[in-house]
């Protein structure tokens, strides 16, 4: 297929014998056996290899990163004392799992990798607590000398924590975008990578807030008071302040420019998420009197906004993947029945089950995971991020779908021998 388009990739060889090899056997009774082509070794269609970019990079990362959370934790343990730490500590996990669990929620759609989502955790929970505590003190002492009228706690808690932090957890956010850049494709990674970054800090936040309390008062009804207003009232208060960075990080990096669009958008990007921080901290002292005003008149209609937002987002991705996958699709490396398994969900759904019957539950999930990354992969070459690692990145990726869908006709053509 012939085609004047500079990053439309070359045709493949290879098409399914059968455009619903996917079906579930309560939709289709036929059995499924691969061609006998499948069982021969597809020939390389090029020669250049994937470069591996920042790789060695992110090992080293994610060990400082783990090393300095490692440090925290032992400052804590000092602070607080070994069993204080532990019951803190399990406290801490509820919340965090939460947060998790939203997070996981939003990406869905396209994961993002482990060891990736592992760093932004450690930078939040070990890196950017550190340097909050370290330079805490000297930009209150400046912001004191600057507004001589502002009372200390406001100072404090209003301007000089969501100022210091979101510029500790964004700097956590703007390392995965040159770092990560092959899986940092849009709004919706931006969102899932600041907001780990923010639910490591809660974590380690939540535990200094509740030993603190403990130590202070020396009695339980503080520890629940402080545990249901920070960890069950609000458990998504940083990440949603940090998510508003990761947001326009996101969408300067889906249209492309390189550093000229990130830094800026870095800087446009702290903005909202310093104020919604300003907000939340400054709602009972400046705004309301009581927290429960606050929290029902403010914080639940923010709440239900940033839901409605990631919701239009994710709606958003299937869309782009079932465009981008298209284009494929008439270059010959898909069949439209293909196309419409992998962008969308009740497609993904019967793919999955369908594998589940016939023992390629993994290779599908590749399948569909390579297939995401390959829609994302065309989308910023078309956005003006084309270079030649993509162009490799491309290669590799339609070449492992070539053989993950090979591998699992193959073993749905065994189980059916």
């Amino acid at each position: 297929m012939a085609s004047n388009d500079p990053h439309r990739p070359l045709p493949g060889t290879f098409r399914p014998p059968d455009s619903g090899w996917w079906e579930t056997s309560t939709t289709r009774n036929a059995q499924v056996a691969p061609p006998v082509s499948l069982s021969a070794p597809f020939p390389p269609v090029w020669e250049q290899p994937r470069a591996r970019g920042a790789g060695a990079l992110n090992i080293i990362l994610a060990i400082a990163a783990a090393g300095i959370t490692a440090l925290v934790l032992l400052f804590l343990s000092v602070s607080l004392g070994p069993s204080a730490l532990v019951l803190c500590g399990v406290l801490a996990l509820i919340p965090l799992a939460i947060c998790l669990l939203g997070i996981r929620w939003i990406d869905r759609w396209d994961p993002e990798p482990r060891g990736a989502l592992l760093f932004a955790f450690l930078w939040g929970a070990g890196v950017s607590v550190v340097v909050t505590l370290l330079l805490g003190n000297y930009v209150v002492e400046l912001l004191g000398a600057a507004l001589t009228t502002t009372p200390d706690d406001v100072i404090g808690p209003v301007l000089q924590a969501p100022l210091l932090e979101e510029i500790a957890k964004g700097f956590g956010v703007l390392i995965l975008v040159y770092t990560r850049r092959s899986h940092f494709d849009g709004p919706v990674d931006g969102i899932v990578y600041a907001g780990t970054v923010a639910a490591g800090f809660a974590f380690t936040e939540n535990i200094l807030y509740f030993g603190t309390a403990v130590i202070d008062t020396g009695s339980t009804g503080a520890l629940v008071s402080v545990f249901i207003l920070r960890g069950l009232f609000s458990p998504f208060a940083h990440v949603m302040f940090t998510a508003a960075l990761g947001f326009v990080l996101g969408l300067a990096v889906s249209r492309g420019g390189g550093s000229r669009r990130v830094l800026p958008a870095f800087v446009v990007g702290l903005v909202p998420a310093i104020a919604g921080h300003m907000l939340w901290n400054g709602g009972t002292v400046i705004l309301f009197s009581d927290f429960f005003s606050f929290y029902f008149y403010v914080q639940v209609p923010l709440f239900l906004a940033a839901v409605l937002c990631v919701i239009l987002l994710r709606r958003s991705e299937r869309r782009l993947t079932e465009a981008r996958l298209g284009d494929y699709a008439r270059a010959g490396w898909f069949t439209p029945q293909e196309v419409a398994m992998l962008a969308t969900r009740p497609g993904r759904q019967q793919a999955r089950a369908w594998a589940r019957s016939v023992g390629a539950k993994t290779d599908m999930a590749a399948f569909i995971r390579t297939a995401s990354r390959i829609a994302y992969t065309r989308q910023r070459m078309l956005g003006g991020r084309h270079d030649a690692g993509d162009a490799a990145e491309e290669r590799f990726l339609l070449d492992e779908a070539t053989r993950r869908r090979s591998r699992i006709l193959q073993i749905a053509g065994n189980r059916h021998a």
